[in-house]
């Protein structure tokens, strides 16, 4: 009396037992399953993944008003500037790069081509991010903000790529880190004569949030440090949605000529 229902649901004696295996067996696999899905979606992406990823969080309009606001002895509240100019038959992406006083937007003091692209193979990095020279500078002023027709074609781009100043080598930033890829100049940094440097090294971290860390310096023959802030890296975070509460900042009405003269002891204003 009561056999029946003591076979279990395999029909038979110990059918209760075969249902826990085969559940417990199915479980494992589905988790066994999900580790090699993971896998798989982490080696899916490619070394042009993530140089697209460093090219689409370098672009776009970008301040340092915060770091003004906490240390004025030692930052500036700067406009950083970058936006897609063009793309190289090999895949390299080609951003154009400004930055100005955020009180004067249409007199950028730094203009630059990025190009962007994998680091080669043999290297122990993600990213390849190289700065160069603009051929005709004026030609390229407030590039971004302008309407597409009246900006140089793609091909002139190409051909106003100048000399190469600096290379970054970016790799992707340890899991629970704020950063989504950070790297910097190599050992001894560029060749760089501005202000009596004799070279130049730059940092760079990018941030989870769309925030862009970046520490430039020039040294001397001797390793003074000659030009760039001390105090650490700018941090330039993305526009905000209205810049009206700056408009009537003490930040915005400093005299042009007091910041510009303190500017050229903490901040290169060309470093070609």
């Amino acid at each position: 009396m009561g056999s029946g229902e003591d076979t279990g649901a395999g029909g038979g004696p110990g059918g209760g037992v075969g249902g826990v295996v085969r559940g417990a067996v199915l479980k494992a696999l589905v988790v066994v399953g999900g580790v090699l899905l993971l896998r798989r979606l982490r080696r899916s992406t490619t070394r042009w993944d993530h140089a697209r990823a460093v090219a689409d969080a370098l672009s776009g309009e970008k301040f340092s008003r915060e770091q003004a606001r906490k240390d004025p002895d030692n930052y500036f509240n700067f406009r950083m500037l970058t936006c897609p100019a063009t793309e190289m038959v090999d895949g390299s992406r080609v951003l154009y790069f400004e930055q100005a006083f955020w009180r004067s937007p249409e007199k950028p003091f730094r203009q630059r081509f990025y190009m962007v692209k994998p680091c080669p193979k043999d290297m122990k990095c993600d990213v390849e991010l190289s700065s160069y020279a603009i051929r005709d500078v004026e030609e390229y002023k407030n590039f971004c903000d302008r309407p597409k027709d009246q900006r140089p074609p793609p091909e002139e781009v190409i051909a106003d790529i100048a000399e190469h100043l600096t290379t970054i080598h970016l790799s992707r930033c340890e899991r629970g880190k704020r950063c989504l890829y950070k790297g910097s100049t190599p050992p001894g940094g560029f060749p760089n004569n501005w202000s009596g440097a004799a070279y130049c090294t730059s940092d760079l971290s990018i941030h989870k949030n769309g925030e862009i860390h970046i520490w430039d310096k020039g040294f001397d023959d001797d390793g003074n440090q000659v030009w760039g802030t001390k105090a650490g890296a700018y941090e330039f975070k993305p526009a905000p949605k209205s810049n009206y509460d700056d408009m009537f900042s003490p930040l915005n009405f400093s005299a042009p000529l007091t910041l510009e003269k303190k500017m050229e002891s903490s901040y290169a204003m060309d470093d070609q």
